[in-house]
């Protein structure tokens, strides 16, 4: 509407953001899945059939992508990529940036969208390095997700990550031990699967 060319450079494989890189088991939002829409493509929302009240961290992410699609955005995304620096030039007045892979990009306009958490936090725990079992991070969790049947599992941390995953974890393996500092305050969500049309 504008006129103007976009180029988008995201670090991710795929749309979603915080839902690309937190698909840890038991991920989901804390908002109810109609006030999670984006408000201003009521025809997709029209169309979406949300299958829990709160959404779970893959239906979210196809939501986005849908959103994505129908906007014809992703030919203006260039995945796997990182902006490594960027620096505003007063004689030119554009923003030059520098990526990971050595491109040079010129912008009149710099957004930075990349969220106050998108970097992960890895305790300096220590005798990390000498565990000779695996280590997984909420942020950035395996697509293919893992196996814990039968396994024992410490999981370090009751945020919210903690407080979803910790359940799902227990379901399979055979002792989960959680290291806390501060309990949290938790109260059931009350999720569930959303009665057919409940949306409209």
């Amino acid at each position: 509407q504008l006129g103007l060319s976009v180029q988008c450079i995201e670090a991710g494989a795929d749309v979603g953001g915080t839902w690309y890189w937190n698909r840890y088991p038991g991920a989901k939002c804390d908002v109810q899945s109609l006030e999670y829409c984006y408000s201003w493509c009521p025809e997709i929302n029209q169309e979406w059939n949300w299958k829990h009240r709160y959404g779970h961290q893959a239906e979210i992410q196809a939501y986005i992508r849908r959103v994505a699609e129908k906007y014809d955005v992703l030919r203006d995304i260039e995945f796997n990529k990182k902006v490594t620096s960027a620096t505003f030039d007063d004689a030119s007045g554009r923003w030059m940036m520098a990526t990971n892979d050595g491109e040079r990009v010129s912008a009149q306009y710099l957004i930075t969208a990349v969220g106050g958490l998108s970097e992960k936090h890895v305790p300096n725990v220590t005798g990390k390095d000498e565990f000779d079992g695996r280590i997984f991070h909420t942020q950035g969790w395996p697509q293919e997700g893992v196996d814990f049947g039968e396994r024992r599992v410490a999981v370090v941390g009751v945020g919210s990550s903690g407080v979803q995953c910790i359940p799902e974890i227990a379901k399979q393996a055979s002792h989960v031990h959680v290291f806390m500092r501060t309990p949290n305050y938790v109260l059931p969500a009350g999720d569930m699967k959303a009665v057919p049309r409940y949306d409209r």
